[in-house]
Parts: C-alpha cells; structure tokens; sequence
C-alpha cells in the first residue's frame, strides 16, 4: 500500500461528488493534502461535497500540511497540462477503488461525474475501463 498520496483540489471535489473519499483512505495508507488545497476545497458554498472532506480531516485520516509558498513552482505547465495531471489522478484513484473491489462499477463512477459536470477525457476513461475489466461498449 502506497504510504502517502498528496491530492490536488479537482481530485478531492470529484470524487466527494462521488462517495469516493473514503476509497482514498482504503487505497492508501496516508493521506496528506496541503492547507491551500483545503483552503479551495473547503469554501462553504458547496456542503454537499464538502462534508465527506470535513468527515475525512474530523476522523484524522485526511491530514493537512503547510507548504511553503516561496518555493518554485512545478516546471513550466500551463494550465490545460495541470488539469490533465489532476484528471488522470482522479481516474486512478476509481480505476484502483473498482481494482479493490471498493466499487461495483468504475464506468458507473464515471458516468456520475459526467453527470455532476466534471470532464475526464475519454480516452483516459477508456484506459481506466480496460485496466479494470470493463467494457466500454457494454
């Protein structure tokens, strides 16, 4: 088991929308996020998703830590490529909930947050979908 996953803000909102947090705490052994991230995350505009976050950080399982600001910023990606990075995580992390058998259906997931209005590229949906043994026809 994977000792510590640091999540970005897409990941956490798509898969609260989902029920998806508390795959987070089965998949991996640590779970750390950084107080900017929860600082967008955590707004109060959205308690739907925000509660499983809170539950997670009130159970102590979702840890917070403060990263310093001053250091550099990741080599130059733009935003596009950033937000690809954070969509295949979240793709990951369903594909590895249905692995564990956390999940009946990843295509079901998908399917969820397609309706919740988050994208995922399709062709990184097919692959998760593959990985894990479900047609994409079907």
């Amino acid at each position: 088991m994977v000792a510590i996953v640091i999540a970005d803000a897409s990941p956490l909102i798509a898969l609260a929308r989902v029920n998806g947090i508390v795959w987070l705490q089965d998949l991996f052994a640590e779970v750390v996020v950084t107080t900017v991230v929860l600082r967008a995350v955590l707004t109060g505009r959205f308690p739907e998703s925000e509660a499983p976050i809170g539950t997670a950080l009130a159970a102590g399982w979702l840890k917070t830590v403060e990263v310093d600001m001053a250091d550099p910023a990741l080599p130059d990606l733009d935003e596009g490529e950033a937000a690809s990075i954070r969509l295949a995580g979240t793709a990951a992390v369903i594909g590895m909930a249905r692995q564990r058998g956390l999940i009946p259906s990843a295509k079901a997931v998908f399917a969820q947050l397609h309706a919740s209005d988050f994208r995922i590229a399709p062709a990184v949906i097919h692959a998760v979908l593959d990985r894990c043994g479900e047609s994409v026809k079907g």
